[in-house]
């Protein structure tokens, strides 16, 4: 863990992201391996929320991370038994220990050095966290499942086999794609773009939220969308499944053309809560 002030990182990364001379390379590759270690600790984010709960791009830190795959250079990387590996050499696979409190199943995980994994969480073989990721206490990542670059996830998030959660590296200005507290994704969802998921939330199997998806919801009559730069939100506590809805133009409407919707169709209750307690007994 770094002891380098937030501040004084912010000022060298915000520098050398302009640009890096050539006489004052090494001192860019220290800077940016104390930056690492403050994403691996947890100390600097790629997006926080405010006061209010809205989320907002650390845009320094997403620099950052950009940096490093500027300044890394090919190498072959520790190999994990009779594996291989080769690529950018600032940033290697995590080594962690029994004091950090990560239990990794054997398998074939890999989670990159500048992401940050609480303690408590539970990886479960193979999956894939990226740099830039935050996963808080007491989530499980299941099998196949992957942590894009920059994806922030809370705690008790439970990513279901093969989940996908996408990653927002660039352009910097753009928010990542947030898992709030307590939320439950489904086997084979994918969410992408920037997508916020509210506290609570549950994602049926098969749910893709997308910028451009259309987010029905029976409950309040209502659709959420994307408008302009405010990501497509999924409210507090929703059980959202797959769903269509019809197309109204032709020729589709004569064709009877109906487009993929998540619908939701209902909000979390005592039910709802009963089933997903199931997940606890797998930590």
């Amino acid at each position: 863990m770094t002891s380098e002030p937030v501040g004084a990182l912010q000022t060298g990364i915000e520098r050398f992201a302009e640009g890096v001379p050539p006489a004052e390379h090494g001192e860019a590759i220290a800077l940016f391996r104390l930056f690492r270690d403050a994403l691996s600790a947890g100390t600097i984010r790629a997006a926080e929320p405010d006061t209010n709960g809205i989320w907002h791009a650390n845009l320094w830190v997403k620099r950052g991370i950009l940096l490093g795959f500027q300044l890394g250079e090919m190498a072959s990387l520790t190999p994990a038994g009779p594996l291989t590996f080769v690529d950018k050499d600032t940033f290697p696979l995590r080594q962690f220990n029994v004091s950090g409190g990560v239990r990794i199943v054997p398998g074939g995980s890999s989670v990159r050095e500048g992401a940050y994994v609480a303690p408590g969480v539970v990886c479960m073989p193979p999956m894939y966290i990226n740099a830039g990721a935050y996963v808080d206490e007491g989530t499980m990542v299941d099998s196949h499942a992957l942590v894009g670059s920059c994806a922030q996830i809370g705690k008790r998030v439970h990513l279901s086999a093969a989940a996908q959660i996408g990653g927002v590296l660039e352009p910097v200005g753009a928010l990542p794609v947030i898992i709030e507290d307590d939320v439950l994704v489904g086997g084979n969802c994918g969410v992408y773009e920037g997508t916020i998921v509210r506290s609570g939330a549950v994602l049926a199997p098969g749910t893709i939220l997308t910028g451009g998806t259309a987010v029905i919801d029976l409950v309040h009559d209502t659709i959420y969308r994307r408008e302009g730069s405010k990501p497509l939100e999924i409210p507090a506590g929703a059980v959202v499944v797959p769903g269509t809805r019809p197309v109204r133009t032709d020729p589709g409407a004569r064709l009877g053309v109906s487009l993929y919707a998540p619908i939701i169709v209902k909000y979390r209750d005592d039910r709802t809560n009963t089933a997903v307690q199931l997940e606890d007994l797998l930590r």
